[in-house]
């Protein structure tokens, strides 16, 4: 029973932490319609479709994370009530798979950083600078909720180790 409490816990932990996808996504959303109403200079009208966009993307990420999450918690129990020991080495090989692909976002993302800022530096056109920091600020937020995601899983994945011991 602690490997399920311990599995639905961090299922909870981490629809809590989708939410802030979610709010991160209202307040560029909000942003956009403060640019399109309140915008007088270029770059202000310029900011008005990408931060709409980075809002409408985290919002997608968030929702979907969010209900995936949700539905995760509801399927614990059943599936370890079926079968403990399937559930245990499911969530082992998941937690390791998520925490490889973790590797990779927080690799590629700093990339995509740096590449961002470089389009700053570079092209000197009101669309492309709030395209670009936008797109900056859109990653930050993404390694925020991911980098607490990261180290959420990390510790699950070496609680369920522990839990492997006491067997």
């Amino acid at each position: 029973m602690e490997l399920l409490k311990l599995a639905t816990e961090w299922a909870k932990a981490e629809v809590f932490s989708t939410r802030f996808f979610i709010m991160f996504a209202i307040l560029f959303i909000i942003a956009s319609l403060g640019f399109w109403q309140l915008g007088k200079t270029d770059l202000a009208k310029a900011y008005i479709i990408p931060t709409l966009v980075a809002g409408i993307l985290l919002l997608i990420i968030g929702s979907g994370l969010n209900y995936t999450n949700i539905q995760r918690v509801k399927q614990f129990e059943k599936d370890f009530t079926i079968n403990a020991p399937a559930f245990y080495q499911s969530e082992i090989e998941r937690s390791e798979g998520t925490l490889k692909e973790y590797t990779v976002v927080f690799k590629v993302i700093p990339i995509l950083i740096i590449i961002a800022a470089l389009l700053i530096l570079f092209i000197n056109t009101p669309t492309w600078r709030a395209i670009s920091i936008t797109t900056i600020a859109m990653l930050i937020v993404i390694l925020l909720v991911d980098g607490t995601a990261h180290a959420r899983i990390d510790a699950y994945y070496k609680e369920l180790k522990l839990v492997e011991i006491k067997k």
